[in-house]
């Protein structure tokens, strides 16, 4: 698949690629992946002048597919009867990342997995270290008008719903780095790399290969859960509109969001108390529980190692320039959950869904599978 021209195919999507060597960095990602998970044809690779246009089967316009999962979710979300397709579409997707790590998995370093997602990112100078670390952000607390940057935070101490945590970005980055060191081993299979809503269609077909090839276990479920935990539902939609609106085929706004109800500081002591509730659409927060199990292991085992690849899914994907005070909070409560020892899973990713609108307000568009 390194022709110099693609031949005309009706139903293409021509996807653009900067250089020559990542276009055929992923056409070897594709055709690792083609024998063992549904993906999308691939007809050829055109080189431009200034670009590279991988020539892909167009699932929806050949009608082997007709939604995204961030779509089937937020119809999910208006429409209870919508709730059995996204529960198979979940299940098939667990399914897959369990069989990547069964059919193809085995122990090798970090160093030997795809880098782009966390190698590439917790390297000294990464983008880890150009978000947080090069200058001292300013956080303005949400409810009580006061900003403190993020040194200072890591000075205090913080009860969010009860749980005693420590907000030191820098201390967490430090960790990280030993965990996510290129010379630690972990189980990594052959898997797509980017497993989240925009790269998944409805029926089961898998998008986008940039990143495809051998991949850690536990980042794959890192990525899949963050996203539905987040990004997907919250993040991408407030902060990457044009994103969610290019990707999804109907981009329906979240119905609900994540929110800090009650802050109070208390500088003498230097303790900040927090009580906040993760909100979703019911679709959304039966997906995150429906993963989460279809993630583990036969024995309930399979996430042990998640932790340090779910820290640099919160840290490393939307720039923390752009939150506001309340959201940053919010992101940096999950990261120091993520890290606290004495925080489950479960727990970890809890949510409080909001129910269904009235029949009024459900969509009235619900395409059906194909």
């Amino acid at each position: 698949m390194s022709a110099r021209r693609a031949p005309a195919v009706a139903g293409t999507f021509h996807k653009p690629v900067a250089t020559r060597e990542q276009a055929e960095a992923e056409v070897r990602g594709w055709s690792q992946l083609a024998s063992h998970i549904v993906v999308p044809g691939l007809h050829g690779q055109v080189a431009l002048p200034d670009r590279q246009l991988l020539a892909y089967e167009d699932v929806f316009a050949t009608g082997r597919c007709v939604l995204l999962m961030g779509d089937v979710i937020a119809l999910a979300d208006r429409d209870p009867a919508m709730q059995p397709r996204l529960d198979c579409l979940v299940d098939s997707v667990c399914a897959d990342l369990r069989a990547a790590a069964e059919e193809t998995g085995e122990r090798v370093p970090l160093a030997e997995c795809v880098p782009d997602l966390y190698l590439d990112r917790i390297r000294p100078g990464g983008r880890l270290d150009r978000w947080y670390l090069r200058r001292d952000l300013p956080i303005a607390l949400p409810h009580i008008g006061t900003t403190l940057t993020l040194r200072e935070l890591a000075g205090f101490t913080l009860t969010a719903n009860g749980r005693q945590l420590t907000l030191n970005v820098a201390d967490t980055i430090d960790s990280l780095r030993h965990v996510l060191a290129p010379d630690r081993r972990w189980l990594a299979g052959l898997s797509q790399g980017d497993p989240t809503e925009p790269n998944i269609a409805d029926p089961l077909c898998w998008l986008d290969f940039e990143f495809a090839g051998r991949n850690t276990v536990v980042g794959e479920a890192a990525n899949l859960l963050w996203y539905l935990m987040a990004l997907g539902g919250w993040l991408v939609p407030h902060y990457q509109p044009d994103v969610y609106s290019r990707t999804l085929r109907l981009a329906l706004p979240p119905l609900s969001r994540p929110r800090i109800e009650y802050l109070d500081l208390h500088e003498g002591s230097r303790h900040i108390d927090v009580r906040y509730s993760w909100n979703t659409g019911p679709g959304r927060s039966a997906a995150v529980a429906r993963a989460l199990d279809g993630l583990r292991g036969g024995d309930g085992s399979g996430l042990e190692e998640i932790h340090a690849f779910l820290a640099m899914r919160i840290l490393g994907v939307i720039p923390t320039s752009r939150l506001t005070g309340h959201d940053l909070l919010l992101v940096l409560i999950k990261l120091a959950e993520s890290q606290e020892p004495l925080t489950t899973i479960d727990t970890f990713f809890t949510t409080t869904p909001a129910p269904h609108p009235h029949s009024g307000e459900r969509s009235s568009h619900v395409p059906a599978p194909a």
